[in-house]
């Protein structure tokens, strides 16, 4: 019954809960503001308890809580009951005061109709008043039309007889105004020309006109005529000046005629001093046109230059009309006289008419520009520029040859110069300065043919330019790097090597660079000498400059080019040879680490590993490996100090040389001298094999002796020194040390990582086989049969025994079998092949052809279902080795890593 009663307390609770929303609460905080905690809209009874009794001394006052407690809700009940009564009536006053408000619509709407209808009859009253104003205002207006019409007609008659006497004694000065005003009036009565009179008039007006044109052309004529000076009635400046004013006022073919007459005067003497039989007409002469037209000019608004209206630009006509018979004559002499043009006439020719260009567009505005030809030679309208010049276009192919010709001197001698190239002495030499001077030399040829054309003499320049990268690229750069002789081959070694393409039909690509490998092996390995070195540096870092400054010029050529050949303009091609000049010294630099290297690897197949008695020093091989990278490394750091990218790629390239070469020697070592397996060992080791699980005892029972392992031992750490000295590579030698990029410490990392594996797989008895398989399994999980098989020939198993342990693996990695089986011949042909030419390819087959990522995950699946649940590399090693001879190879290692 409790438990009911407290349910329905709780629902009750729930249901009496007024929830209010952020605004309802902050409108009834400002209404009704209070700082009494329980008026807060977080009241919490717990909180608010415990604020009034604290401790347990304050419960000493509680009936005094308890009695202003009950006093406040008495307050407030007395409150709820007076709000409760006053709203008693609420609903009677509501209905009152909605039937006032409907009482007040209604005398409002009557209101509203009477001002209405009051507002109808006023408008009838002012239309009624006004009725006669309007009849007047349109009579008045009509009156004033009637008024101005007999006032133009009256202007018309009279003008026209004005105008015929004024006309007649050419005082053009009182002509302008009437002849203005009544061309004004004629056009007003164009509306009636149905009138007789009207017509009339209008024919007189237009006569009048025609007389006035002819008459002033004829003064015109007669003024500027040759043999007029002599007429006692010709005009006088004045008259002239007024002539044109009136002239301005006629149709416009007036006015056209009369300055397409006077510009060919002004230009009759040029036309005949320059006509292109003569000596002077000449492009080394071209000057003396050019001087000819600023004199006559000067002398032309000396004399009348007050005569013609400012807006008629006679000066530019005169200008624009003289470009156009420049231009004309100047094309039919090129074309006639082609031959006689070398690249210096040309540029002289075209370098004083673009100056004379600029001359006119400065001192012109270019608005009679659109009038002055139909023909479009112009760039853009408004401008002088190649209004004369464009006549020089179609034999800019000179100026490209003399370019062409230029360039390939200029090659040619920087690849003579470059025959006795001399590295600068200090440490940063820089690069090639002829590099420097032929892109300077681009520039200025750049220049000079944006003020040509930037339209197909541009691309033409462009096309040169690309030719001209390639030949520096391949005469001046690829011709100085230098190249090691190639060493002495027999017949012996050739015939080797081509047998070793023809066994590994699969990995052509790689047998064949293990052959090129195996070429230059013969002998003794050329090396660069330190000079060399620093020539190929030099090399290089003028290739990054040019790969830097060919897209430098791309862009350039694309802002300045015209838009229709931008898309043509790729360097693309251009960028690739300097790319591989670069990549090239790269790999040179490269193959000579490595070769320096090789003999220190040679060196180390020669020691009789399997017969080493104590763990000491590293070994001889891994000293001389040192020596030579601390000799080649800071050399080649130095000169390419401003080139660190490919500084990092030198290195990069070189570790994963250098890393599949070392694992491809070890490989070819004997390290452990194993002892002679008994004929209970051989059986334990056939039904290890031959079982499908495998137990404690059959372990132990196939067990065998382990040999002599201190040649693994001294491996691992020759292998841990030089994975050491590989990881400091970047900065050997120097005295600022820098952390190498991630990339290249992952790939060291990984790559003698797999080294030490295969030395650490190398030290483990092959007996029990399963013990021997899971542990390989474990510290090779991306392994495969060949190399299982070299790492067999590295303990100097038997053959026979080999095949077994093959079975046994295979059993443990089913996907094996897919294979098609390989000797240990083929597959360590395959294997040297692999490594030498990529020492990640494994990683990245697809899974279709038996891939790495598919395999790896089936190796360690079959791995733990052998080995059970969780066991660790290192738990398997302390539980197979010599824990003494481990912890010694440890304390070595540690005296070897640096402070």
């Amino acid at each position: 019954m409790n438990l009911v009663e407290q349910e329905h307390d709780a629902k009750k609770d729930h249901i009496n809960e007024i929830v209010l929303s952020e605004d309802v609460q902050r409108a009834i905080e400002q209404v009704l503001q209070s700082s009494d905690p329980l008026d807060q809209p977080d009241f919490n009874p717990t909180d608010y308890i415990n604020q009034l009794f604290p401790n347990e001394q304050s419960l000493s006052n509680i009936d005094e809580v308890i009695a202003k407690m009950e006093c406040d809700i008495s307050l407030i009940d007395d409150n709820i009951r007076s709000v409760v009564r006053g709203q008693v009536n609420t609903g009677e006053n509501g209905r009152v005061a909605l039937k006032e408000a409907q009482q007040s619509l209604t005398q409002l709407f009557s209101l509203i109709t009477d001002i209405k209808s009051r507002a109808e009859k006023t408008e009838d009253a002012v239309k009624e008043i006004t009725r006669d104003i309007k009849q007047l205002d349109s009579a008045k207006n009509n009156l004033t039309y009637a008024i101005t019409t007999l006032n133009h007609l009256h202007m018309l008659v009279g003008g026209v007889e004005n105008l015929k006497r004024l006309s007649e004694r050419r005082q053009y000065g009182e002509v302008l105004n009437p002849l203005q005003a009544i061309i004004e009036v004629n056009q007003h009565f164009q509306q009636y020309s149905e009138i007789a009179q009207i017509q009339t008039l209008s024919a007189q007006v237009q006569q009048i006109q025609s007389e006035l044109a002819t008459q002033i052309t004829d003064d015109f004529k007669n003024f500027f005529s040759p043999t007029s000076h002599s007429n006692a009635n010709r005009m006088t400046l004045t008259q002239l000046k007024d002539a044109c004013q009136v002239a301005s006022v006629l149709d416009k073919p007036v006015k056209k005629n009369i300055l397409k007459w006077f510009i060919n005067l002004q230009l009759q003497e040029y036309v005949q001093l320059f006509h292109e039989n003569q000596d002077i007409a000449w492009l080394d002469k071209i000057d003396k046109r050019y001087a000819w037209v600023k004199r006559h000019l000067l002398d032309f608004e000396e004399k009348y230059g007050t005569v013609f209206p400012a807006d008629w630009e006679v000066s530019e006509r005169i200008t624009v009309q003289f470009c156009t018979i420049t231009r004309e004559e100047l094309a039919k002499i090129v074309a006639r006289r082609r031959t006689e043009i070398d690249v210096k006439l040309l540029l002289f020719a075209i370098q004083k008419t673009a100056n004379f260009e600029q001359l006119l567009d400065k001192r012109f505005n270019g608005t009679t520009l659109v009038e002055a030809t139909s023909e479009e030679v112009r760039p853009e309208r408004g401008s002088f520029s190649s209004l004369i010049g464009s006549c020089f276009k179609p034999y800019l192919d000179i100026y490209t040859d003399s370019i062409d010709r230029e360039l390939t001197a200029l090659i040619e001698q920087f690849a003579q110069a470059n025959q006795q190239m001399v590295v600068p002495k200090e440490i940063n030499p820089g690069i090639l300065p002829n590099c420097a001077d032929l892109f300077v030399f681009y520039k200025k040829c750049m220049v000079q043919c944006m003020q040509l054309s930037n339209e197909k003499p541009m691309y033409d320049l462009v096309l040169l330019f690309k030719k001209y990268l390639r030949e520096y690229a391949a005469k001046v750069l690829e011709a100085r790097i230098p190249k090691p002789q190639p060493p002495n081959t027999t017949t012996s070694s050739i015939s080797s090597s081509m047998s070793l393409l023809t066994k590994d039909f699969q990995n052509l690509s790689t047998a064949a660079g293990q052959v090129i490998h195996n070429f230059l092996k013969e002998g003794e390995t050329p090396r660069f000498s330190s000079e060399d070195m620093r020539k190929i540096c030099y090399i290089l870092a003028t290739a990054e400059y040019c790969l830097e400054t060919v897209q430098q010029l791309e862009d350039k050529l694309k802002e300045k080019i015209d838009k229709q050949y931008v898309a043509k303009v790729d360097l693309s091609d251009e960028k690739d040879v300097y790319h591989r000049i670069i990549s090239n010294c790269i790999q040179l630099l490269v193959h000579d680490l490595d070769a320096a290297c090789e003999q220190s690897l040679l060196l180390m197949t020669k020691i009789a590993w399997h017969s080493i008695s104590n763990v000491g020093d590293q070994s001889g091989f891994v000293n001389q490996i040192i020596t030579n990278l601390k000799q080649t490394v800071p050399v080649i750091r130095d000169n390419l100090a401003n080139s660190r990218k490919y500084y990092t790629q030198f290195c990069h390239k070189f570790v994963n040389s250098f890393i599949p070469k070392y694992i491809n020697t070890l490989y070819r070592l004997r390290p452990t001298s194993s002892g002679s397996s008994s004929a209970s060992g051989t059986a334990a080791l056939v039904a290890s094999a031959s079982s499908s699980s495998l137990s404690e005892g059959g372990a132990n029972s196939g067990a065998a002796s382990g040999g002599n392992i201190l040649g693994c031992e001294q491996l691992l750490l020759d292998t841990h020194s030089l994975k050491t000295v590989l990881m400091d590579l970047p900065s050997i030698g120097s005295q600022v040390q820098r952390k190498p990029p991630a990339s290249y410490t992952k790939v060291v990392v990984k790559g003698m990582a797999k080294a030490e594996m295969i030395i650490k797989v190398v030290m483990q008895p092959v007996h029990p086989a399963s013990l021997y398989i899971e542990q390989y399994l474990k510290l090779m999980p991306e392994s495969s049969v060949v190399e299982f098989h070299k790492i067999l020939e590295m303990k100097n198993v038997r053959k026979i025994e080999q095949q077994q342990l093959v079975e046994a693996y295979k059993r443990a990695c089913p996907q094996l079998q897919q294979q098609p089986p390989a000797s240990s011949a083929t597959a360590g042909s395959q294997a040297v092949g692999a490594e030498s030419g990529n020492s990640m390819q494994q990683s990245n087959e697809p899974p279709t052809s038996g891939g790495n990522s598919t395999q790896s995950q089936q190796i360690a699946a079959a791995a733990a279902a052998i080995s059970g649940a969780g066991s660790s590399i290192m738990a398997l090693g302390d539980s197979l080795m010599d824990k003494g001879r481990i912890k010694k190879i440890e304390n070595l290692i540690k005296n070897r890593l640096p402070n």
